[in-house]
């Protein structure tokens, strides 16, 4: 399983000040914990509780049907385009960089053993999506639109671009060429689905964005590369039954999420730092960004009392971001609890070669990559402990599917233990409904003048 150290973050290791009686604070919360977990998985299966996502990887139905149209569509494209905002794309794409080969989209096709390449259209910059369109022949383009709601205006706008230009190139069999991802019962895309026959995939109810890397939404995308979603839903089997233990001694996420907690409201920590030591890894500390951001940045506890709670998340890379950040977060504020992601083993091993003798660096000669790379870890590690900064590691014993669901799987518990923690609903996001609805009222939508008139005076 996926091992979590959280000796750095002990009183005896980085003092009384920035550290915590860790033991001292299990045993005041184990109760509190036990609760918690317990009413998660209690209410999981309630209607309107949003906890759906804990049973994705249970939903055989989704997973036969995701395979079955990845082998019908098997050699017929060269590409996939996802057209998603943040949960709807950043989950499939963490999971795609994390197990398919550095690179991918510059590998050959044979190299790529025929599988398509792989491109996330995740803003509107007109200039990227321009010079992406230039590049993509979209007879051989399958376009996957990812909107629950339907109505996303990003996610139209990019829609309505590449439905115009498809039809003009491909004429009727453009809709061969698109899946839409959405809600089941609802929506603008709902109904243009069925208006128009795109094969379309389902987001369950009671499953948020950020939560549904486990749906059809990040299933699909990795299925259509040939990456094997079974493993990866044993994972978070596997995870979720660890996951149940209601000991916060035995509980992994129950323990990041208490420590994360404290930190925060005990020890000043206001910042997250998450810092994989893997590029193939990178993506997951953008996706723990928005999962961590998005759920627990929050006005209002569930009394309605304002709390304005919630740490900052920040995304760093070993060993990239050493020569960038940790000059700040060894001497700047001790605002911060870093999380190092570590790999256990990893897929390759390449040696240095031993040319340059008797200089000052023929010491690397005759080494690896390999243990430079965890020698930085380490040494990072060691420089943030004499600084007194508290830091955790979490350990993947090898990228795999099974393992990268389990890691997944144990930061959507986490967060969702952190949320009761805080005493606030960690799958609302009423500050981004608000950005929302301005947007649609300088765009134009009916029903939303009050607002374009309000926004006349603020900008």
């Amino acid at each position: 399983m996926i091992e979590l150290n959280y000796r750095n973050i002990k009183e005896e290791i980085i003092g009384g000040e920035n550290g915590l009686n860790i033991n001292a604070e299990f045993d005041a919360y184990k109760d509190t914990i036990h609760k918690i977990i317990a009413e998660l998985n209690s209410n999981k299966d309630k209607p309107g509780q949003n906890l759906q996502w804990m049973n994705l990887g249970y939903n055989e139905e989704t997973i036969w049907y995701v395979k079955e149209y990845a082998a019908m569509v098997e050699n017929r494209f060269d590409n996939i385009l996802i057209l998603g905002m943040g949960g709807s794309s950043l989950g499939a794409q963490a999971v795609c960089e994390a197990l398919l080969p550095p690179y991918w989209n510059h590998l050959t096709k044979e190299q790529r053993n025929n599988y398509p390449r792989i491109f996330f259209l995740d803003n509107i910059d007109p200039d990227q999506m321009v010079s992406m369109l230039n590049i993509l022949d979209l007879k051989k383009t399958l376009v996957n639109v990812v909107t629950k709601s339907g109505s996303t205006a990003e996610v139209m706008a990019q829609f309505m671009v590449l439905k115009d230009k498809m039809e003009k190139e491909l004429g009727d069999d453009y809709r061969k060429n698109i899946i839409a991802t959405t809600d089941k019962n609802m929506g603008i895309l709902k109904q243009l689905s069925s208006q128009e026959g795109y094969k379309t995939f389902y987001i369950p109810d009671d499953v948020v964005g950020r939560f549904s890397v486990f749906s059809a939404v990040g299933l699909l995308p990795v299925a259509l590369l040939g990456i094997n979603i079974e493993e990866i839903t044993q994972g978070v089997k596997d995870m979720d039954l660890a996951l149940k233990n209601t000991d916060i001694h035995y509980n992994i996420a129950a323990q990041n999420a208490l420590i994360h907690y404290l930190m925060d409201v005990k020890k000043g920590k206001k910042i997250s730092v998450m810092m994989p030591y893997s590029y193939r890894l990178r993506f997951i500390a953008d996706w723990y960004c928005q999962l961590w951001a998005e759920s627990l940045g929050k006005e209002k506890n569930k009394e309605n009392q304002i709390v304005n709670t919630g740490q900052t998340p920040v995304k760093a890379l070993g060993v990239t971001d050493q020569h960038s950040q940790i000059q700040l977060y060894n001497e700047g504020p001790n605002d911060k609890i870093i999380n190092f992601l570590r790999v256990g083993e990893y897929d390759t091993t390449l040696e240095i070669p031993n040319i340059f003798e008797y200089t000052g660096i023929s010491y690397l000669g005759g080494k690896t990559i390999n243990r430079l790379f965890n020698a930085e870890a380490d040494s990072t590690m060691a420089s943030l402990i004499d600084y007194k900064r508290p830091n955790i590691t979490i350990t993947v014993p090898k990228i795999t599917p099974y393992y990268i669901g389990q890691l997944l799987y144990m930061f959507e518990i986490q967060t969702a233990i952190t949320g009761a923690l805080y005493n606030i609903d960690a799958f609302d996001q009423p500050g981004v409904e608000q950005s929302k609805n301005y947007t649609y009222a300088l765009m134009g939508r009916v029903g939303y003048e009050d607002s374009a008139n309000e926004l006349k005076e603020k900008l």
